[in-house]
């Protein structure tokens, strides 16, 4: 009877390592095609990522927020005419060149305006030759599941014993729950920043409308930091996918499963952490609140 009971332990064994394996590579798939994305979406322009969103949110700002922005630029350059005839004393120290200074201003302001979208488009095309040069200098793999760490796995266990092995299934079914969570907020942060950036957009004639004006100009200025600050945030996201692509690189040599795993998840809840710092602290960096 002894046969019979060793033939069907090792047929035990056999299927919880195949059930191990086949659960590893979901996992690695999971978040492999998650990370493989990020640089793909963040490499893209507003135009680049979804024409027929981009057109709608262009369409939008042209038709809706412009003609509210040119009431609030008509404001804001009377409001600035104002200013400039009584500072000197109410006219009795009246400079003409004022009235000349204010013409181009309303040239300047009226320039702006009607050229917002190239404005707002030539800052995310800056920022995109930052990223697509970043992407080209990263030279890490973020693959988890390279076959050389696989055949290490499965060696692994192939001395493992049936307790040891249910053990790491029941890890395995844990994290693999905990990375399916993973590559979900991978998803939604980089997708987030590029909804972040047509909202940004919509609306850019309105800020951009009080930058002639001195007491104004915060809006404005404030503004172009957000611009800048959710432009450059691709750059950041690549910079964490860099390093994240340096460690990963080491689990390959990993000789305990159980560090493996465990590793795998702790620099994936790292991405994920760093992912959605990135947003605020691009906002630090440019000072925009």
């Amino acid at each position: 009877m002894d046969w019979l009971f060793d033939g069907i332990s090792e047929w035990i064994r056999q299927f919880l390592i195949d059930g191990i394996m086949a659960s590893f590579a979901s996992i690695f798939g999971y978040v492999n095609d998650q990370v493989a994305d990020i640089s793909v979406q963040v490499g893209q322009t507003p135009a680049g990522w979804n024409a027929g969103v981009f057109a709608m949110v262009r369409n939008l700002s042209e038709t809706v927020v412009l003609p509210i922005a040119g009431m609030i630029l008509t404001f804001v350059l009377c409001y600035e005419l104002i200013q400039l005839i009584i500072e000197k004393n109410n006219l009795q120290d009246f400079d003409t060149f004022n009235i000349f200074k204010w013409i181009f201003k309303t040239f300047i302001a009226v320039y702006i305006l009607t050229n917002t979208f190239n404005i707002v488009m030539a800052v995310f095309d800056m920022a995109q030759q930052v990223i697509n040069a970043s992407a080209g200098l990263i030279t890490g793999n973020t693959d988890l599941g390279s076959p050389e760490m696989m055949t290490a796995l499965e060696t692994t266990m192939e001395s493992m014993g049936i307790g040891e092995l249910m053990g790491v299934w029941l890890q395995i079914q844990l994290v693999g729950f905990a990375m399916f969570i993973m590559s979900i907020i991978i998803f939604i942060v980089v997708i987030g920043r590029m909804l972040e950036i047509y909202l940004t957009v919509s609306v850019a004639p309105i800020p951009l409308s009080t930058m002639v004006n001195r007491e104004w100009s915060g809006v404005g200025n404030n503004y172009l930091k957000a611009l800048l600050a959710v432009a450059f945030q691709g750059f950041l996201i690549m910079v964490c996918v860099a390093i994240y692509a340096v460690l990963v690189g080491s689990i390959a040599d990993a000789a305990n499963i159980h560090a493996a795993i465990w590793t795998v998840v702790g620099y994936t809840t790292l991405l994920c952490f760093m992912l959605l710092k990135s947003g605020g602290l691009a906002k630090s960096i440019f000072s925009a609140s």
